[in-house]
């Protein structure tokens, strides 16, 4: 075990809420301290992120501390040991120290306990094992501090057993590698996921979900998912035919145009072709109703824009209006397998915010000034009549705009729907 005082220095830890539960918890026997992630981020010089603390003093004793001191005490997960304190609208989640009886998955059983080494043995990886006092001490059992300085993710102890106990760790360990880790996974750990990806199918939908969209928005993405494909692993979660080269590509040409990472965006890129696909990772993933639909958009049709057509280009984001615009001609662009520099593709990219698709400009009236009477028919020569002008490229002009009118309303009449 190594405690050195390597962040004895950081303004999260020695000020602010942060300070204020450690001290709450620090006294009367009770020992209180900042666990995980944001152990590991400060470590790796990040931004700390959501803060944990584990601590020895019970539920109820944590509860009656912050009820005495005036701060807000959550119950998020009582049954787990698990209460949130909000201070200043921030939450802090302490959890009592615990050790594992019987695991298997989220259900395991747990006792309280005060030992520090079994607290931290029962977490996934080494570098998640870490722990920080309120004078920046941090206490390492597991060898995460040597694992942290290489960005190696290794699964603490035997990574078998610790997989059995959660499936889920599977993805856990690619998307902490994806987001920390640097070279090849961890030989050992990449194998034991291998060997048990059959537990994948045992996992919530949801939890898939929610891990699978934290993976693809991490730095290493692309580089996870060619490992995970490699192990067989992304066939299982998304029921069909992975893609990494369009991930990788749509990774390319979000930075290529400085836009924000997009997991929605990257999950079409992996997992979509055709709209079949769409519809199937959305019911694997159980994805809301807004990805759902984003995923649909995206896979339909989007191999249109290979053509060079910059007017239908145009007609296209009159239809989809540009947040559904641009996410398809993304995906074309990542499935196309073109220079991810292509001065086509950006061109496409950018048409929303050079040009703004002007509003139909015939109404209702329009066409019962030439005769026609209210109802079904009337409907129907607005929407033959807006595809006209469409295809007419977007015309303003009153010859032009009565012309495509006295068409579209001599159609109907001519296939007797006046």
């Amino acid at each position: 075990m190594s405690a050195e005082p390597y962040l004895a220095d950081a303004p999260w830890l020695t000020a602010g809420g942060t300070a204020r539960v450690l001290e709450l918890l620090n006294a009367n026997g009770e020992e209180a301290r900042v666990v995980g992630g944001a152990v590991r981020n400060a470590l790796l010089g990040l931004l700390p992120g959501d803060i944990d603390i584990a601590t020895t003093a019970l539920p109820d004793e944590v509860v009656r501390r912050a009820r005495a001191a005036g701060i807000k005490s959550v119950p998020t997960g009582i049954d787990h040991g698990t209460i949130t304190l909000v201070i200043d609208s921030q939450p802090y989640e302490v959890t009592t120290l615990r050790e594992d009886t019987e695991t298997f998955g989220r259900k395991a059983k747990v006792v309280f306990g005060r030992d520090w080494v079994k607290d931290a043995e029962r977490r996934d990886f080494t570098m998640n094992g870490l722990s920080v006092d309120a004078n920046g001490v941090v206490y390492d059992y597991v060898g995460g501090i040597a694992d942290a300085a290489v960005r190696r993710v290794r699964f603490i102890g035997d990574p078998d057993q610790r997989i059995a106990e959660d499936y889920l760790r599977i993805l856990r360990f690619f998307r902490i590698h994806a987001a920390f880790g640097a070279g090849e996974p961890d030989r050992d750990g990449y194998l034991a996921c291998i060997r048990g990806r059959a537990g994948l199918a045992s996992l919530s939908a949801e939890r898939v979900r929610m891990e699978t969209l934290k993976l693809l928005l991490a730095h290493g993405a692309s580089a996870a998912a060619v490992a995970m494909a490699d192990g067989g692993l992304l066939q299982a979660l998304s029921g069909g035919v992975v893609y990494t080269g369009p991930l990788s590509a749509m990774i390319a040409i979000e930075r290529e145009l400085g836009l924000p990472a997009s997991s929605t965006r990257r999950l079409a890129a992996l997992t979509v072709a055709v709209t079949e696909d769409a519809r199937r990772v959305a019911t694997r993933l159980r994805l809301s109703n807004a990805e759902a639909k984003a995923l649909d958009s995206m896979g339909h049709r989007w191999w249109r824009f290979a053509a060079k057509d910059e007017a239908n280009a145009r007609r296209l984001l009159y239809r989809l209006g540009p947040e559904r615009y641009h996410d398809r001609v993304l995906l074309g662009w990542a499935r196309a397998a073109s220079d991810v520099h292509s001065s086509y593709w950006r061109a496409l990219a950018e048409l929303p915010q050079r040009w703004t698709a002007p509003k139909f400009p015939l109404k209702a009236a329009d066409f019962i000034a030439r005769g026609m009477a209210e109802g079904p028919a009337l409907g129907h020569v607005l929407t033959l009549a807006e595809d006209a002008w469409l295809a007419a490229d977007f015309p303003l002009e009153e010859a032009a705009l009565a012309a495509i009118a006295d068409q579209a309303a001599a159609r109907i009449s001519r296939d007797g729907r006046t």
